[in-house]
């Protein structure tokens, strides 16, 4: 229900990257004004973000989604009154709220999982939910003209109904997260608390301060700007790269166009079916040998790849090199997302949800940073993605910010050891 919750959210939330160049054309956007579409698609998610986080360690994460979920529905389904830019930014902006399920989603399988696999539960889970993105690539535009071609509706009207189309299925998935899932294994929160075996609502209030004071917060906050931001950035821009800079979709008509880059990105989002995963996993296995910091280490290797090749997609212009190597790219972005919240759960596992969402917010205040990148007309999108990909491989070295003491080291493996027992004794029970 986590990664599915999630690939739902994802796929609302860029569900009109694809379909931009059946609104350019309707509303007659200028380039600034579809940067800005783009910048306000992320915005409100780092608020979003932060206070989600700090909701999940009050509430709980099974009701913080059942309410993101149906609240977030409501701006996703009314994007189709838009009539204008204005009123369709704003929609934008709205919608970008239902991405702080991600917080969510991270919190809850750190609660769930031991922390000799918790790196590769949270690459899982935020892997196929991140799929959303990729599906929504191809999905929307087919969805779009399968309202043309089955049931006579103008372009104009398609992408409306399409859209009311994703927010209703989120809607209903938030009431069915409410009554298949629980906050914690050994319960929900509410009960937890009553019984004593959770630390009281008053005792938290003060864990987002707390945490706030911690550089490594900061610098995991910058990292996870570096990859997720860019991946949030390709999945605004990506759709529209491809048929304004590539000659292929530009003989096409404006649907298949879509339909056609669309699928182009959506490949780079479905990198996400492993890649992220292989990250966590990598990860674990860097934390069982190496410790903390072998984590940290792995975390900067992948980093600085994926600026390297940034730099050379954004100078190919043969679709049939750049495709190939837009999949390699995307392998490192999505490895480097899964192996910053392989970190995140030993960062404060008192606090977890307050450093869960200003980390989580961090890729979309990255987003917003890029975003202006691609709205100025001081040079061309190739190279905006050059100038980003150079960020990226120098800021890579901010990993190496991120340190544990002897204690922390001590901490995780004991934790572990325990959680590996317990297991055990659950087994052993079972087969009894």
């Amino acid at each position: 229900m986590t990664w599915f919750a999630f690939f739902l959210c994802f796929f609302a939330w860029f569900g009109m990257a694809p379909l931009m160049i059946l609104v350019r054309d309707e509303m007659s956007l200028t380039k600034e004004q579809v940067g800005w579409c783009g910048i306000g698609a992320v915005s409100i998610t780092v608020l979003a973000r932060l206070l989600i986080g700090w909701l999940c360690d009050r509430i709980g994460p099974r009701l913080a989604y059942t309410w993101l979920l149906i609240l977030g529905s409501l701006p996703v389904m009314g994007i189709g009154l838009a009539e204008n830019f204005e009123t369709f930014l704003l929609f934008r902006v709205l919608i970008g709220a239902i991405g702080a399920a991600f917080v969510i989603t991270q919190y809850h399988t750190s609660v769930m999982f031991a922390p000799n696999c918790v790196g590769t539960a949270n690459a899982t889970t935020a892997g196929w939910g991140n799929l959303g993105a990729g599906v929504t690539q191809w999905a929307m535009p087919a969805l779009c003209a399968f309202f043309v071609t089955s049931f006579g509706f103008s372009e104009e009207s398609s992408w409306r109904v399409s859209m009311v189309v994703a927010g209703a299925v989120c809607a209903v998935t938030g009431v069915a997260y409410f009554f298949l899932t629980q906050d914690a294994p050994d319960g929900n929160f509410k009960e937890l608390r009553a019984s004593g075996q959770l630390e009281s609502k008053q005792a938290i209030k003060n864990s987002l301060a707390i945490v706030c004071k911690d550089r490594r917060v900061w610098a995991l906050f910058l990292i996870y700007g570096l990859c997720f931001g860019v991946e949030l950035t390709f999945a605004s821009f990506g759709a529209l790269y491809f048929t304004d800079y590539f000659d292929y979709f530009k003989q096409l008509s404006t649907v298949d166009a879509a339909r056609m880059a669309g699928f182009v990105a959506a490949g780079y989002g479905m990198m996400n079916l492993f890649a992220r995963t292989c990250g966590g996993l990598i990860s674990d296995r860097c934390g069982r040998k190496w410790g903390l910091n072998g984590r940290v280490r792995f975390l900067f290797a992948v980093l600085f790849f994926e600026g390297l090749l940034l730099m050379l997609f954004s100078q190919l212009s043969s679709l049939l090199i750049a495709i190939p190597t837009l999949m390699v790219f995307a392998v490192f972005v999505q490895m480097s997302n899964g192996a910053t919240f392989s970190i995140v759960p030993f960062v404060n596992r008192k606090a977890l949800g307050s450093v869960a969402g200003i980390v989580g917010a961090g890729g979309n205040a990255g987003a917003i940073a890029w975003g202006f990148l691609f709205k100025t007309d001081a040079f061309t999108w190739p190279t905006a993605f050059l100038i980003l990909g150079a960020i990226v491989t120098v800021c890579s070295f901010l990993a190496f910010a991120v340190q544990f003491s002897r204690d922390a080291e001590s901490e995780a493996r004991m934790i572990t050891e325990e959680a590996t027992a317990r297991h055990r004794r659950e087994l052993l029970g079972a087969a009894t």
